[in-house]
């Protein structure tokens, strides 16, 4: 699990570090970064999608998980977790972009393939190098995204540590059943995933990404 405290205290870091910036941004320059994420996702996407080597699979993957996740309502979960934190912190000027801020950080920390092989590795091997990689990233990423949206992105930390410190657990517990190729097509999917997020960002079409999230374990 020490790489998954690791990355929770990158985005922290990251985000002090964005908050500070954040009211020195122009409107202007907060659209700039937002297009940059979203192209950046777009990339990051593409790359970890085409790693399929059963387009089927995926197809079939994320129809069926889609269906389990709108029937119980992840996203929508999501948002109203979102929605009490940010009442519960209303009083400290906390940014109309606050759920949006949570959600998109929180979907683009949990779904990416250094996430899931990270957190599977450290189960694995004990060994959380991975992880400590993607706390670089994810800490530079908070930086941008809090300077963009706001503190909303500092509470993304709370589905990062439950969600990575899951399948590391997961992963000790199953590890005789994990093969390479099963941790590919989960990646080609957390990649389909994360085109999501970047249509999302670019403002191209807003797709529910979290009722997607089932998807990566069908």
């Amino acid at each position: 699990m020490i790489g998954t405290i690791v990355n929770v205290v990158a985005i922290f870091l990251g985000c002090f570090v964005g908050f500070i910036l954040k009211s020195r941004f122009p409107e202007k320059i907060e659209k700039i970064i937002m297009q940059a994420l979203g192209l950046a996702s777009l990339l990051i996407g593409m790359q970890m999608a085409i790693k399929t080597n059963n387009i089927l699979l995926v197809i079939f993957s994320l129809v069926i998980g889609g269906v389990i996740g709108e029937i119980i309502g992840i996203e929508e979960g999501l948002e109203r977790f979102g929605e009490r934190i940010k009442r519960k912190f209303k009083s400290n000027n906390t940014s109309e972009r606050f759920v949006e801020g949570f959600l998109t950080a929180s979907l683009l920390y949990c779904v990416g393939s250094m996430a899931i092989m990270g957190a599977i590795k450290e189960g694995l091997s004990g060994n959380p190098d991975i992880l400590y990689a993607k706390s670089l990233l994810d800490g530079v990423t908070s930086i941008a995204f809090t300077a963009a949206m706001g503190i909303g992105v500092l509470f993304s930390a709370i589905p990062v540590f439950l969600y990575q410190g899951g399948i590391t657990l997961l992963a000790r517990s199953i590890k005789d059943f994990l093969s390479p190729e099963i941790i590919n097509e989960m990646t080609a999917v957390g990649g389909i995933l994360i085109l999501g997020i970047g249509f999302g960002l670019l403002e191209i079409k807003k797709i529910k990404v979290g009722n997607l999230l089932p998807a990566i374990l069908v």
